[in-house]
């Protein structure tokens, strides 16, 4: 009956690694994604959700063998601060939360304050990293300019390239003859990048916010099933040996 339970409650801890598994793709990705759009925004903070979830993944798979180890051997010790380590993760997730609905609401006015300041340091060259930046977003975000294509006449690399075209990365797709040219506005993307990175950096924001509330759910489940162990080895005592009549029954 004693090994029954404690199958059972290593079972119900198997999630915690999965979860682990999944919380540090899904922090790579969200950093990944982040890297692409980090010119947009100065604030070095606004990394911190998306580390914070990488780093609660790793550790939340040590703490997930901990538990299955601690299960297995119905140990109070180790059962107890598997309870403490998982409750520290679970404070910690609920400040990614906390952190992620600031820096969502930062996120307009960083972008508001350096993205002309990147499309100005644009030059059109592939070695430079606003340049790159900026084809990146435009041809993945389909936009073209700040609010729309015209403001790239008020940039220094239009004044210096006097061919009155944008960037080739404002071409719509279907158009396999555009050259940027802005005689020919209807070949290119009509939206602005500005409101379309806010949009997405919004969007990851709220990746990491869902991701962090759905894996403290789950380490409400490991919490609950290291206590419910941790109550069964206090209440029933350890099988010791009987010894009557000179033997051991």
């Amino acid at each position: 009956s004693s090994l029954k339970r404690t199958n059972a409650s290593v079972k119900c801890l198997f999630p915690l690694q999965a979860a682990a598994g999944i919380l540090c793709y899904i922090g790579a990705y969200v950093f990944i994604t982040y890297d692409d759009y980090d010119h947009f925004f100065e604030d070095v903070y606004t990394f911190i959700p998306a580390v914070t979830i990488i780093g609660v993944g790793a550790l939340l798979f040590i703490i997930g063998l901990i538990g299955c180890c601690a299960t297995v051997r119905e140990s109070c010790c180790g059962l107890t601060t598997f309870v403490v380590l998982l409750l520290l993760v679970f404070v910690t997730e609920v400040a990614v939360v906390v952190l992620g609905y600031v820096y969502r609401a930062k996120v307009e006015d960083e972008v508001n304050s350096s993205i002309k300041k990147v499309f100005d340091e644009y030059n059109g060259v592939n070695s430079n990293a606003q340049s790159r930046a900026i084809d990146y977003v435009q041809r993945q975000l389909q936009c073209c300019g700040i609010h729309n294509y015209s403001d790239w006449q008020y940039t220094h690399w239009y004044e210096e390239s006097k061919n009155n075209s944008v960037p080739i990365s404002c071409c719509k797709y279907n158009m396999g003859s555009c050259t940027g040219s802005l005689t020919h506005p209807e070949d290119l993307f009509q939206e602005g990048c500005e409101a379309l990175v806010v949009k997405k950096l919004r969007e990851i924001m709220m990746y990491v916010i869902w991701t962090a509330l759905m894996f403290a759910a789950i380490q409400i489940l490991g919490m609950l099933c290291a206590c419910v162990v941790l109550y069964r080895r206090v209440r029933d005592p350890p099988y010791q040996p009987l010894f009557t009549d000179g033997t051991y029954a």
